[in-house]
């Protein structure tokens, strides 16, 4: 049992996945995490002023857990071919991890999230900028053709989400995912690395004559 005094936001967070774990996101309450830790729901509220507040204080918690991995990733030394490379890797297998070792639980943090945009907003924003951090790497060492970072990194982020946004989940355990993951990585480094695309003529097929 946990006393009143000794608790930690940590703790409580930590209680709190167990009782979604347990009761699911419609049902656990403060009680169940106060129960879970043997104290009354009035120690919990003294840490998070309310539900609403331990619930998006969960989702930031797990939605961090990736972070670390990924950041030491990103400021590793090395070739930005390599790193880009294990960067997307590590953030797949992170995800690839919860939601085939805790299907339950991933689900569970599915419904946490889509309360929390905020906080997944600023989760994505942060993975971004990791992204950007080794493209802009690799044009600095040629590796990469010049172009607009921000722009490119979103772009990187976006062409592989079917290997880290939770929609395409039920994909990861499909035998092809890695052969899949291959090919989507081939065509990321192949735009990273080509030369710059001519523009795309109009799609309309109208082509202006001289006066």
């Amino acid at each position: 049992m946990t006393t009143d005094t000794a608790l930690t936001a940590e703790q409580i967070l930590i209680a709190a996945e167990e009782a979604l774990r347990r009761f699911g996101p419609a049902k656990a309450t403060v009680v169940d995490v106060a129960r879970e830790l043997g104290v009354s729901h009035s120690s919990v509220y003294r840490h998070f002023a309310s539900k609403a507040a331990l619930r998006e204080a969960v989702t930031q918690r797990w939605l961090n857990q990736a972070h670390y991995d990924l950041e030491m990733v990103a400021n590793d030394t090395g070739g930005a071919v390599d790193r880009l490379h294990r960067w997307l890797t590590t953030l797949f297998e992170a995800k690839r991890k919860k939601a085939l070792d805790d299907p339950q639980l991933f689900a569970t943090y599915l419904v946490l999230a889509e309360e929390n945009s905020t906080v997944v907003d600023a989760h994505v924003e942060t993975l971004v900028k990791q992204i950007a951090q080794i493209v802009h790497d690799g044009m600095d060492e040629k590796e990469f053709r010049l172009a607009h970072v921000p722009s490119t990194a979103r772009a990187v982020f976006d062409a592989t989400a079917p290997f880290h946004n939770p929609v395409f989940a039920s994909t990861w355990s499909e035998p092809t995912a890695d052969e899949r993951f291959a090919a989507v990585w081939k065509l990321v480094l192949g735009g990273l690395k080509g030369k710059p695309s001519k523009p795309s003529p109009d799609p309309t097929g109208y082509e202006p004559t001289a006066p």
